[in-house]
Protein backbone atom coordinates (compact mmCIF):
# COMPACT_ATOMS: atom_id res chain seq x y z
CA UNK A 1 0.00 0.00 0.00
CA UNK A 2 1.09 3.39 -0.26
CA UNK A 3 2.95 5.64 2.69
CA UNK A 4 4.74 8.48 3.34
CA UNK A 5 7.41 9.34 5.95
CA UNK A 6 6.47 13.16 7.58
CA UNK A 7 9.29 14.81 9.16
CA UNK A 8 8.18 17.54 11.81
CA UNK A 9 9.27 20.46 9.51
CA UNK A 10 6.62 19.46 7.27
CA UNK A 11 8.44 17.66 4.38
CA UNK A 12 6.80 14.64 2.85
CA UNK A 13 8.52 11.68 1.05
CA UNK A 14 6.39 9.43 -0.45
CA UNK A 15 6.73 5.56 -1.03
CA UNK A 16 5.29 1.75 -0.41
CA UNK A 17 4.66 0.37 3.09
CA UNK A 18 5.60 -3.25 3.55
CA UNK A 19 3.08 -3.50 6.07
CA UNK A 20 0.22 -1.31 7.82
CA UNK A 21 2.03 0.00 10.68
CA UNK A 22 2.63 2.90 11.64
CA UNK A 23 5.73 4.53 13.52
CA UNK A 24 6.85 7.58 15.43
CA UNK A 25 10.72 8.41 16.03
CA UNK A 26 13.55 10.22 15.28
CA UNK A 27 14.63 10.32 11.45
CA UNK A 28 18.68 9.57 11.32
CA UNK A 29 20.62 8.10 8.04
CA UNK A 30 23.12 5.73 7.88
CA UNK A 31 26.07 5.63 4.85
CA UNK A 32 27.35 1.98 4.86
CA UNK A 33 26.93 0.17 1.61
CA UNK A 34 26.22 -2.96 3.36
CA UNK A 35 25.43 -4.08 6.86
CA UNK A 36 21.62 -3.58 6.99
CA UNK A 37 20.58 -6.23 9.19
CA UNK A 38 23.64 -5.00 11.62
CA UNK A 39 22.35 -1.73 12.11
CA UNK A 40 18.48 -3.14 12.03
CA UNK A 41 19.50 -5.12 15.16
CA UNK A 42 22.46 -2.68 16.72
CA UNK A 43 20.66 -1.14 19.91
CA UNK A 44 22.15 2.23 19.20
CA UNK A 45 19.32 2.70 16.64
CA UNK A 46 16.89 1.91 19.82
CA UNK A 47 13.19 4.37 18.83
CA UNK A 48 14.86 5.86 15.79
CA UNK A 49 13.34 5.72 11.96
CA UNK A 50 16.56 4.68 10.57
CA UNK A 51 16.88 5.64 6.65
CA UNK A 52 19.51 3.50 4.63
CA UNK A 53 21.31 5.96 1.72
CA UNK A 54 22.35 3.02 -0.27
CA UNK A 55 19.53 2.40 -2.67
CA UNK A 56 19.79 -1.46 -3.00
CA UNK A 57 18.72 -3.80 0.23
CA UNK A 58 17.93 -7.00 1.20
CA UNK A 59 20.02 -8.17 -1.56
CA UNK A 60 21.50 -10.93 0.40
CA UNK A 61 18.53 -12.02 2.68
CA UNK A 62 18.72 -12.03 6.86
CA UNK A 63 20.93 -14.74 8.37
CA UNK A 64 21.16 -15.88 12.46
CA UNK A 65 24.96 -14.93 12.72
CA UNK A 66 24.40 -11.37 11.93
CA UNK A 67 22.60 -10.60 14.93
CA UNK A 68 23.87 -7.84 16.64
CA UNK A 69 21.17 -8.02 19.48
CA UNK A 70 18.14 -10.39 20.45
CA UNK A 71 15.85 -7.96 18.45
CA UNK A 72 15.73 -4.88 16.01
CA UNK A 73 15.11 -1.81 17.96
CA UNK A 74 14.47 0.66 15.74
CA UNK A 75 11.82 2.07 15.43
CA UNK A 76 10.88 2.39 11.47
CA UNK A 77 13.07 1.80 8.60
CA UNK A 78 13.31 3.79 5.42
CA UNK A 79 14.80 1.91 2.00
CA UNK A 80 14.89 3.08 -1.72
CA UNK A 81 14.65 -0.87 -3.80
CA UNK A 82 13.92 -3.42 -1.22
CA UNK A 83 15.01 -6.70 -2.77
CA UNK A 84 12.36 -9.59 -2.91
CA UNK A 85 15.48 -12.31 -3.29
CA UNK A 86 18.61 -12.69 -1.15
CA UNK A 87 22.12 -14.14 -2.81
CA UNK A 88 23.58 -15.43 0.36
CA UNK A 89 25.06 -18.87 1.00
CA UNK A 90 23.67 -18.04 4.79
CA UNK A 91 20.65 -16.65 3.73
CA UNK A 92 17.67 -17.56 6.09
CA UNK A 93 14.70 -15.42 4.97
CA UNK A 94 14.12 -12.31 3.17
CA UNK A 95 14.43 -8.84 4.75
CA UNK A 96 10.48 -8.41 4.30
CA UNK A 97 9.73 -11.39 6.06
CA UNK A 98 12.65 -10.67 8.62
CA UNK A 99 10.95 -6.79 9.11
CA UNK A 100 7.57 -8.19 9.27
CA UNK A 101 8.84 -11.08 11.63
CA UNK A 102 10.31 -7.79 13.83
CA UNK A 103 7.40 -5.58 13.57
CA UNK A 104 9.47 -2.89 12.10
CA UNK A 105 7.39 -0.51 10.05
CA UNK A 106 9.28 -0.24 6.35
CA UNK A 107 8.89 2.49 3.84
CA UNK A 108 10.15 1.21 0.86
CA UNK A 109 10.74 3.00 -2.93
CA UNK A 110 11.38 6.07 -0.85
CA UNK A 111 14.19 9.06 -2.38
CA UNK A 112 16.41 8.33 0.43
CA UNK A 113 18.85 10.33 -0.77
CA UNK A 114 16.45 13.44 -0.57
CA UNK A 115 15.88 12.61 2.85
CA UNK A 116 19.55 12.25 3.84
CA UNK A 117 20.22 15.77 2.45
CA UNK A 118 16.68 17.04 3.95
CA UNK A 119 18.68 16.00 7.21
CA UNK A 120 22.07 16.92 6.49
CA UNK A 121 20.73 20.77 6.08
CA UNK A 122 18.22 21.32 8.45
CA UNK A 123 19.31 18.45 11.36
CA UNK A 124 18.19 15.33 12.96
CA UNK A 125 14.32 15.81 13.51
CA UNK A 126 11.26 14.00 14.50
CA UNK A 127 8.98 11.85 11.94
CA UNK A 128 6.32 9.27 11.36
CA UNK A 129 5.58 6.94 8.91
CA UNK A 130 2.05 6.87 8.00
CA UNK A 131 -0.31 5.43 4.97
CA UNK A 132 -0.67 7.43 2.72
CA UNK A 133 -4.72 8.58 3.29
CA UNK A 134 -4.17 9.04 6.85
CA UNK A 135 -6.22 11.42 8.46
CA UNK A 136 -4.55 15.08 9.65
CA UNK A 137 -6.59 13.80 13.31
CA UNK A 138 -4.15 10.66 13.47
CA UNK A 139 -1.05 12.66 12.52
CA UNK A 140 -1.19 15.31 14.72
CA UNK A 141 -2.02 12.65 17.73
CA UNK A 142 1.28 10.88 16.39
CA UNK A 143 3.16 13.97 16.23
CA UNK A 144 2.08 14.75 19.98
CA UNK A 145 3.30 10.81 21.35
CA UNK A 146 6.58 11.85 22.97
CA UNK A 147 10.04 9.99 22.09
CA UNK A 148 10.95 7.87 25.39
CA UNK A 149 14.35 8.87 26.97
CA UNK A 150 14.72 5.49 29.07
CA UNK A 151 16.34 3.76 25.89
CA UNK A 152 18.93 2.32 27.74
CA UNK A 153 17.31 0.09 30.07
CA UNK A 154 15.21 -1.22 27.27
CA UNK A 155 18.09 -2.30 25.49
CA UNK A 156 20.33 -3.91 28.41
CA UNK A 157 19.94 -7.43 29.21
CA UNK A 158 17.69 -8.48 31.63
CA UNK A 159 20.24 -10.45 33.72
CA UNK A 160 24.29 -11.10 33.52
CA UNK A 161 25.46 -13.73 32.01
CA UNK A 162 29.34 -14.77 31.31
CA UNK A 163 31.65 -15.35 27.93
CA UNK A 164 33.92 -18.11 28.93
CA UNK A 165 37.41 -18.55 27.68
CA UNK A 166 39.64 -21.27 27.21
CA UNK A 167 42.89 -19.47 27.76
CA UNK A 168 44.38 -20.35 30.82
CA UNK A 169 45.61 -16.96 31.55
CA UNK A 170 42.05 -15.07 31.12
CA UNK A 171 42.02 -12.01 31.82
CA UNK A 172 38.73 -11.15 33.35
CA UNK A 173 36.36 -8.40 32.35
CA UNK A 174 33.01 -6.88 33.56
CA UNK A 175 31.37 -5.60 30.92
CA UNK A 176 28.57 -2.78 31.32
CA UNK A 177 25.77 -3.39 28.87
CA UNK A 178 24.41 0.07 27.45
CA UNK A 179 22.98 -1.53 24.42
CA UNK A 180 26.01 -3.89 23.60
CA UNK A 181 26.93 -5.00 20.02
CA UNK A 182 27.46 -8.83 19.94
CA UNK A 183 30.30 -8.16 18.31
CA UNK A 184 31.94 -6.20 20.35
CA UNK A 185 32.18 -9.23 23.14
CA UNK A 186 33.34 -11.77 19.99
CA UNK A 187 36.11 -9.36 19.28
CA UNK A 188 37.16 -9.41 23.17
CA UNK A 189 36.01 -13.19 23.87
CA UNK A 190 38.08 -14.16 20.40
CA UNK A 191 41.31 -12.70 21.75
CA UNK A 192 41.32 -14.86 25.20
CA UNK A 193 38.54 -12.79 27.75
CA UNK A 194 36.71 -13.83 30.05
CA UNK A 195 33.46 -11.88 30.33
CA UNK A 196 30.60 -11.35 32.45
CA UNK A 197 28.01 -8.58 30.79
CA UNK A 198 26.00 -7.17 33.31
CA UNK A 199 22.88 -4.79 33.09
CA UNK A 200 23.18 -1.36 32.97
CA UNK A 201 21.81 -0.53 36.19
CA UNK A 202 24.61 -2.54 38.07
CA UNK A 203 25.73 -0.95 41.15
CA UNK A 204 29.69 -0.06 40.95
CA UNK A 205 30.05 -2.10 44.46
CA UNK A 206 28.46 -5.29 42.93
CA UNK A 207 30.94 -4.97 39.80
CA UNK A 208 33.74 -4.38 41.85
CA UNK A 209 32.68 -7.38 44.13
CA UNK A 210 33.33 -9.57 41.02
CA UNK A 211 36.92 -8.80 41.33
CA UNK A 212 37.15 -8.50 37.27
CA UNK A 213 40.85 -7.18 35.45
CA UNK A 214 39.52 -4.34 34.17
CA UNK A 215 35.72 -3.24 33.14
CA UNK A 216 33.85 -2.22 29.67
CA UNK A 217 31.92 0.15 29.29
CA UNK A 218 29.73 -0.66 25.74
CA UNK A 219 28.02 1.52 23.44
CA UNK A 220 24.42 1.73 23.60
CA UNK A 221 21.34 4.45 22.53
CA UNK A 222 20.47 7.81 23.60
CA UNK A 223 21.81 11.45 25.31
CA UNK A 224 24.01 10.66 28.28
CA UNK A 225 23.18 13.12 29.59
CA UNK A 226 19.61 11.25 30.46
CA UNK A 227 20.85 8.78 32.87
CA UNK A 228 23.12 10.48 34.96
CA UNK A 229 22.52 7.60 37.78
CA UNK A 230 24.24 5.51 35.68
CA UNK A 231 27.27 7.88 35.40
CA UNK A 232 27.42 8.13 39.22
CA UNK A 233 27.89 4.24 39.16
CA UNK A 234 30.79 4.82 36.78
CA UNK A 235 32.35 7.50 38.35
CA UNK A 236 32.85 5.31 41.57
CA UNK A 237 34.73 2.80 38.89
CA UNK A 238 37.33 5.74 37.91
CA UNK A 239 40.91 4.24 39.90
CA UNK A 240 39.94 0.86 40.32
CA UNK A 241 39.99 -0.96 37.29
CA UNK A 242 41.37 -0.48 34.11
CA UNK A 243 38.52 1.05 32.03
CA UNK A 244 37.90 1.24 28.29
CA UNK A 245 34.93 2.72 26.84
CA UNK A 246 32.89 2.36 23.16
CA UNK A 247 30.60 5.38 21.91
CA UNK A 248 28.20 5.29 24.61
CA UNK A 249 30.19 4.29 27.21
CA UNK A 250 32.95 6.78 25.94
CA UNK A 251 30.37 9.58 26.81
CA UNK A 252 29.48 8.68 29.89
CA UNK A 253 33.06 8.31 30.68
CA UNK A 254 33.90 11.84 29.77
CA UNK A 255 30.57 12.67 31.59
CA UNK A 256 31.79 10.80 34.83
CA UNK A 257 35.24 12.77 35.08
CA UNK A 258 33.59 16.23 34.71
CA UNK A 259 33.40 16.48 30.89
CA UNK A 260 30.17 17.75 28.90
CA UNK A 261 28.56 16.00 26.11
CA UNK A 262 26.43 17.61 23.19
CA UNK A 263 24.30 16.74 20.48
CA UNK A 264 25.61 16.42 17.05
CA UNK A 265 23.23 18.47 13.83
CA UNK A 266 23.29 15.02 12.29
CA UNK A 267 25.25 12.03 13.85
CA UNK A 268 28.12 10.00 12.34
CA UNK A 269 26.56 6.96 11.17
CA UNK A 270 27.89 4.65 8.44
CA UNK A 271 30.90 2.29 7.92
CA UNK A 272 33.09 4.92 6.32
CA UNK A 273 33.89 7.64 8.95
CA UNK A 274 37.35 8.98 8.92
CA UNK A 275 39.01 9.25 12.65
CA UNK A 276 42.67 10.15 12.91
CA UNK A 277 45.05 8.64 15.90
CA UNK A 278 46.86 11.98 16.99
CA UNK A 279 49.48 9.75 18.57
CA UNK A 280 50.82 8.33 15.28
CA UNK A 281 49.10 10.56 12.93
CA UNK A 282 47.68 7.61 10.69
CA UNK A 283 43.96 8.07 9.70
CA UNK A 284 42.09 4.66 9.80
CA UNK A 285 38.24 4.22 8.60
CA UNK A 286 35.77 3.27 11.27
CA UNK A 287 32.06 2.41 11.46
CA UNK A 288 30.14 4.06 13.61
CA UNK A 289 26.57 5.17 15.06
CA UNK A 290 26.07 7.58 17.23
CA UNK A 291 24.15 11.38 17.58
CA UNK A 292 26.09 12.65 20.37
CA UNK A 293 29.42 13.98 21.38
CA UNK A 294 32.26 14.75 24.24
CA UNK A 295 32.72 18.84 23.95
CA UNK A 296 36.35 18.69 23.56
CA UNK A 297 36.80 22.56 25.38
CA UNK A 298 34.75 20.61 28.43
CA UNK A 299 38.07 18.24 28.95
CA UNK A 300 40.46 21.36 29.66
CA UNK A 301 41.49 21.04 33.33
CA UNK A 302 40.91 17.66 33.40
CA UNK A 303 42.86 14.74 33.44
CA UNK A 304 42.02 13.48 29.95
CA UNK A 305 43.68 13.95 26.41
CA UNK A 306 42.03 13.83 23.17
CA UNK A 307 43.65 10.75 21.27
CA UNK A 308 41.62 10.43 18.29
CA UNK A 309 39.55 13.22 16.17
CA UNK A 310 36.82 12.68 12.79
CA UNK A 311 38.61 14.09 9.97
CA UNK A 312 35.41 15.43 8.61
CA UNK A 313 34.19 17.82 11.45
CA UNK A 314 37.28 17.43 13.83
CA UNK A 315 34.62 16.09 16.76
CA UNK A 316 36.40 14.14 19.30
CA UNK A 317 36.42 10.78 18.39
CA UNK A 318 38.95 9.13 21.44
CA UNK A 319 40.74 10.06 24.84
CA UNK A 320 42.42 8.84 27.58
CA UNK A 321 43.17 9.41 31.21
CA UNK A 322 46.72 10.87 31.94
CA UNK A 323 47.87 8.96 34.73
CA UNK A 324 45.35 6.01 35.33
CA UNK A 325 45.07 2.86 32.81
CA UNK A 326 41.55 4.36 31.36
CA UNK A 327 40.73 5.13 27.57
CA UNK A 328 37.77 5.39 24.98
CA UNK A 329 36.80 5.49 21.61
CA UNK A 330 33.77 6.99 20.10
CA UNK A 331 33.11 4.75 17.09
CA UNK A 332 33.11 1.06 16.65
CA UNK A 333 36.67 -1.00 16.49
CA UNK A 334 34.78 -4.44 15.72
CA UNK A 335 33.12 -3.11 12.72
CA UNK A 336 30.36 -5.03 12.17
CA UNK A 337 29.61 -4.55 8.93
CA UNK A 338 33.19 -2.11 8.23
CA UNK A 339 36.59 -2.19 8.37
CA UNK A 340 38.78 -3.72 10.67
CA UNK A 341 41.27 -0.97 10.62
CA UNK A 342 40.78 -0.44 14.67
CA UNK A 343 41.33 -3.67 16.01
CA UNK A 344 44.24 -2.64 17.62
CA UNK A 345 42.45 -1.16 20.31
CA UNK A 346 41.14 -4.13 21.75
CA UNK A 347 44.78 -5.57 21.80
CA UNK A 348 45.77 -2.27 23.34
CA UNK A 349 43.03 -3.45 26.13
CA UNK A 350 44.21 -6.51 26.44
CA UNK A 351 48.14 -5.08 27.17
CA UNK A 352 46.62 -2.60 29.70
CA UNK A 353 44.60 -5.50 31.51
CA UNK A 354 47.91 -7.51 31.24
CA UNK A 355 49.89 -5.25 32.67
CA UNK A 356 48.03 -4.61 36.02
CA UNK A 357 48.22 -8.38 36.70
Amino acid sequence: MKGKLILEDGSVFHGELLNNIKATGEVVFNTGMVGYQESLTDPSYCRQILTLTYPLVGNYGIADIFMQSRKSFVNGFIIGELCEHGSNWHYEMSLAEFLTKQGVPCLYNVDTRAVTRKIRSAGTMKGIIVPEDAAQTEIDELFAVPIKKDVVMEVTTPESYTLDSDKEDAPFVVAMDFGVKLNILKSMQDMGMKITVVPAHTKAEDILALDPDGIFLSNGPGDPADVPEIVEEVKKLIGKKPIFGICLGHQLLARAMGAKTYKLKFGHRGTNQPVKDLRTGKVQISSQNHGFAVDEESLKGLPLEVTHINVNDGTVEGMRHTELPIFSVQYHPEAAPGPDDNMYLFDEFWAMLKKGE
